[in-house]
């Protein structure tokens, strides 16, 4: 009853609303509802700003199968959901050879981007462990930017998605060693942007088995279960247990005439000695939806082996200057910032050296005041020492005199004259010990004096060396300046003709650097399989993982097999699908 009202109210309005999920964001139209197709598509593109149209579609969901929007039939008189609104998915239809030389725009690369690590991360596409990580370190770089060990503590990619399940429960890790290992690869992307860290990924994960490839239940003549994989190259075999190494293949430009009559499909080789191979499909939505895609795939893969379009040399010239200008500024900003690093280190040891100059001052001026406190305690010594001297001089010549006068009235009695020798002997004494009391306050007070000349010396060289540290203070304080000022106006950058070839020179370098980088990545894979081999768990392998490591250890890649399948002719290919 739902569907009825809102195809009765969808006729009597001339508009109709139409929700557009990208993989980046849902948009909402109205269109109106004589609108094609290809109005709808233009639309989306041209909202998105995208220009690399022709990897792109409007995909819908019918009756538990997937269908492409047709662009030169009515939107309206497709097979499309009736609600409203209409819901679309605005996805990549058809995939390029070689992401790096096809790809061109920075949105039509970020799409691909995005709508590839979905299909990873969902594990439609199989993805080794190894290459999980090695692709998750660049997603994060691309979402992240450079590594801060100071921003990027550990936990930073707790709440992040990165990884498949199935490589997580394949391994005795925790989710801590996971985000280790990922973050020592994203530290060496230091420098990337995030369109470059997005390109690296995709060319890593261009050369997955499942990569880009559609796969379809077919059965051949005999009723045989398999596997029809349509992609980039051709048409490929597959075994129903083994998605990921055809067993056939049929390059694009091997094959004369696609068609379709009924459930039964029909390829014609080029070949004229090679049979026409038929095989049946299940539904008859699904040979529409596979002789789509051959089109599509087939005329891109014929339009790659022509010159290109203006539209393209004008949109790869744009590119070309673009990534020029953008490199260019990458310099001048890294520039900028290398110089006020530069600034900021010296501007910290000219603090550094202030501070320690005005901590040798602030210690110069305590030795000062400690050494005219000694100076004045030893003056005030010595002049004590110096009356005691004088005092006991005084005393010892009383003695004497008090010596003299007994010695003259000494006629009195014996007895008299015993106290009086007593009297004598202790003033003899004492006189003895008052003249060592006084040598030795003498010998005091010189010592006294002669530290009192050193400490006026040692307060001398206090207050030169003082001089000389102000002196130096006012230095540093004025240098920081003029260097700031250099930094600043070191800022300012001029585009230069020299600049531009210099760029062309290194973008042209980029192309023979290709193969030591495919040979540094095959490396990393390597010793990111070795470090967490000893941690896998055996009995979690998905027959997936088992299939893979069996191709690995027979050194058969993606490429390697597809040269090997074509390189027979096509009539035997096409009598041993009939055998299959």
């Amino acid at each position: 009853m739902a569907r009825v009202l809102a195809a009765l109210r969808r006729a009597q309005s001339r508009t109709f609303r139409v929700r557009l999920v990208t993989v980046d964001a849902d948009l909402e139209f109205s269109c109106e509802v004589k609108w094609k197709g290809k109005d709808l598509f233009e639309l989306v593109c041209r909202t998105l700003g995208l220009r690399e149209t022709w990897f792109f579609g409007l995909q819908y969901t019918i009756k538990d199968s997937v269908a492409w929007l047709k662009m030169d039939k009515r939107v309206l008189d497709q097979d499309v959901p009736k609600e409203e609104p209409l819901v679309l998915n605005f996805l990549a239809k058809f995939y390029p050879e070689n992401v790096e030389e096809e790809l061109v725009q920075d949105i039509t690369q970020h799409l691909f981007f995005l709508q590839v690590k979905k299909k990873i991360l969902e594990e439609v596409v199989y993805c080794p462990p190894e290459a999980s990580v090695l692709l998750a370190s660049y997603a994060v770089q691309a979402k992240y930017g450079d590594y801060d060990p100071n921003v990027h503590t550990p936990g930073f990619l707790a709440q992040e998605e990165l990884l498949p399940k199935r490589v997580i429960h394949l391994y005795q890790m925790t989710a801590e060693m996971w985000e280790e290992r990922i973050t020592v690869c994203y530290a060496e992307h230091r420098g990337r942007t995030r369109e470059e860290a997005e390109m690296e990924y995709l060319k890593i994960a261009q050369d997955l088995e499942m990569y880009g490839v559609n796969y379809f239940f077919i059965r051949n003549k005999k009723g045989t279960d398999l596997l029809l994989g349509v992609d980039a190259l051709g048409l490929h075999i597959y075994d129903p247990n083994n998605k990921l190494t055809p067993i056939i293949s049929f390059p694009w430009n091997e094959i004369r005439n696609i068609s379709y009559s009924d459930r039964e499909f029909a390829i014609k080789p080029l070949d004229k000695k090679a049979d026409v191979f038929k095989f049946n499909s299940s539904k008859l939505r699904v040979n529409k939806l596979i002789l789509q895609l051959c089109i599509g795939n087939h005329d891109l893969f014929m339009r790659r082996r022509r010159v290109d379009s203006l539209e393209v040399q004008q949109m790869k010239a744009q590119a070309r200057e673009e990534k020029a200008r953008k490199q260019m500024e990458r310099q001048r900003l890294h520039r900028e910032k290398r110089l006020r690093e530069e600034a900021e280190r010296a501007r910290d040891h000219l603090e550094r050296r202030l501070i320690q100059l005005q901590d040798e001052a602030h210690m110069a001026n305590e030795a000062l005041l400690r050494s005219e406190e000694t100076a004045d305690l030893l003056a005030e010594k010595a002049q004590i020492a110096e009356e005691e001297a004088k005092l006991l001089a005084q005393k010892a010549a009383e003695a004497e005199q008090e010596m003299q006068r007994i010695k003259v009235t000494a006629i009195r009695s014996e007895e008299e004259k015993r106290l009086i020798e007593q009297k004598m002997l202790e003033a003899e004494m004492l006189t003895l010990k008052m003249a060592e009391e006084s040598e030795r306050r003498a010998k005091e007070a010189a010592q006294l004096q002669q530290d009192l000349h050193e400490a006026r010396e040692s307060e001398r060289r206090a207050k030169h060396k003082l001089l000389e540290i102000t002196s130096k203070s006012a230095y540093p304080v004025g240098l920081l300046s003029p260097d700031l000022s250099y930094s600043t106006q070191n800022l300012s950058f001029d585009f230069k003709d020299t600049d531009m070839k210099r760029l062309s020179m290194e973008i042209e370098k980029e192309k023979v650097e290709y193969m030591e980088k495919s040979k540094h990545l095959q490396e990393q894979l390597n010793e990111l399989k070795t470090e967490i081999e000893s941690l896998k768990l055996k009995d979690r392998e998905t027959p997936l993982d088992i299939l893979h490591n069996e191709n690995t250890e027979r050194g058969t890649s993606k490429q390697s097999n597809f040269k090997k399948l074509t390189l027979q002719s096509a009539k035997s290919r096409v009598a041993f699908f009939e055998e299959l």
